[in-house]
């Protein structure tokens, strides 16, 4: 068999690349970093984190994207094994050194005996001799390659744009006012209940900031951005503060579940988290903080926030523009561009969200590949599964829906979650009989979910006769 070409080097391709590798076939990995640099990337590293250092949520019972840290980790996924080995405290999430993750990925793909690492960009449709192909650039593409695909496969591509947090130096947070707790002390993979730094604010502090955010001087918009809407899971802050006053301390910074250690009778009105960027405990990201307001702007204002009026900003917020496939429309079930079936696409390109849903589509692609290789039926995982309803989100009818107002819905990136799943008979009763209700009601649902999951994801691995071994 020819090497199965992928190109991008990100979540994604490094996946799909790894998981062939692994399988006994060779690779050929294409990455234009650092021949043709992109708009957020700052390293040369494979699987380079451009956004947040978390990968959300590991309980793999009440969780949707928990689940599907779990069924990576079922099919030896690489950069699940680099994550679990790179992470730092986070509370209930897994978040990871961003350096050190990427270096990991990097070291196992270059020195796997059958994987090669190209380095060079792709310009235009892959070469007619590349029979297997799987196309990985994430929401970065070059435009010759975006241009390319578009005029391949007949159908206009959406996009929005995604922002990007600021990082703090850790030692330039003034902690007599600001304090480490997880929220509700919840203890997570590597953490102790105490994860995040907390800055808290009072109503007038908060309402100042408000004003300072909705009149802030933010960056211009290009010509070609104007019409591009943002997705809603990545919002920039200035834009949540616009859609009402008291949008952002009903999201990023409620206060919900903290006590201020340092005034505990005196309950905050808002409260901004931080979250342990790095191994050594150095840097610190705003969660929940992306952001387009110019670098000036955005230090003034972030200097507002009670603990951070000296930070000193590793990074400072940023924003670039996402591009996805209409993917519904172009894809089939798995995952192969329609208009040419030697093209597969993985990845943020597909509309799916999110560092692990990125891998996990690469992931599936991979595994397709190989499916395909030794002449073997292609069999999706199932619905009931995490990475079979992300799946379903990209190739299924979601397209054909209308708005209130009668016009053809559109396809949007989505995150995986629980409402992408098929129904699931759960208990209505406690062990005593008792009646469930609200929260545990809701906790016995997403627990019988992720049972039926997990069941259903291992007799699929089974009848397709994918058992990988991690990674070293």
């Amino acid at each position: 068999m020819t090497p199965v070409h992928i190109i991008g080097g990100g979540l994604a391709g490094s996946e799909a690349a790894w998981q062939i590798a692994q399988a006994g076939y060779a690779v050929v990995l294409h990455e234009m970093r650092p021949v043709r640099k992109t708009d957020a990337h700052q390293t040369e590293g494979l699987a380079e984190l451009v956004c947040s250092n978390s990968f959300r949520s590991d309980d793999s019972d009440q969780n949707a994207v928990g689940l599907i840290h779990h069924e990576l980790r079922q099919l030896g996924s690489l950069i699940m094994s680099c994550a679990d080995a790179h992470q730092v405290p986070a509370g209930s999430a897994l978040a990871v050194d961003r350096d050190g993750f990427s270096d990991a990925v990097t070291k196992a793909l270059h020195d796997h005996p059958r994987i090669t690492v190209e380095r060079e960009e792709i310009a235009g449709l892959p070469p007619a001799e590349w029979d297997k192909v799987i196309i990985a650039t994430g929401p970065l593409t070059s435009p010759s390659l975006s241009q390319a695909v578009l005029e391949k496969s007949g159908e206009d591509a959406l996009a929005f744009f995604d922002a990007i947090a600021p990082i703090v130096h850790f030692d330039s947070v003034d902690l007599s006012k600001a304090w480490f707790q997880s929220r509700y002390d919840k203890v997570g993979p590597g953490g102790t209940g105490k994860d995040y730094l907390n800055c808290p604010m009072d109503r007038d502090q908060y309402e100042a900031f408000i004003d300072a955010l909705l009149t802030g001087e933010t960056a211009d918009f290009k010509e070609w951005e104007a019409n591009t809407p943002y997705f809603d899971g990545c919002l920039p802050i200035e834009v949540m503060a616009s859609r009402g006053r008291e949008t952002l301390r009903h999201g990023p910074m409620k206060p919900m579940g903290l006590t201020n250690a340092h005034n505990p009778d005196v309950k905050a009105y808002a409260v901004v988290q931080l979250r342990q960027d790095n191994a050594l405990g150095t840097l610190y990201n705003m969660v929940g903080f992306q952001t387009k307001l110019k670098y000036g702007a955005q230090a003034d204002i972030f200097r507002m926030i009670p603990g951070l009026e000296n930070a000193q900003f590793a990074r400072l917020g940023g924003l670039h523009r996402n591009t996805f496939l209409n993917s519904p429309k172009v894809l089939d079930g798995t995952l192969r561009l329609k208009a040419d079936q030697r093209l597969r696409f993985a990845g943020q390109i597909t509309g799916c969200e999110g560092y692990v849903e990125s891998a996990s589509v690469g992931c599936m692609a991979g595994l397709f590949s190989v499916l395909e290789a030794r002449g073997l039926d292609i069999v999706p995982p199932p619905d009931t599964t995490a990475m079979g309803a992300l799946l379903g989100h990209i190739t299924g009818g979601h397209i054909t829906r209308e708005d209130g107002a009668g016009k053809p819905g559109s396809f949007q990136p989505m995150n995986v979650n629980f409402g992408l799943f098929p129904p699931v008979d759960a208990p209505k009763t406690d062990e005593d009989g008792k009646r469930l209700k609200g929260k545990d009601k809701a906790r016995a649902k997403k627990l019988a979910t992720t049972r039926r999951a997990k069941s259903d994801f291992a007799a699929w691995q089974t009848r397709i006769g994918i058992t990988q071994e991690a990674a070293e």
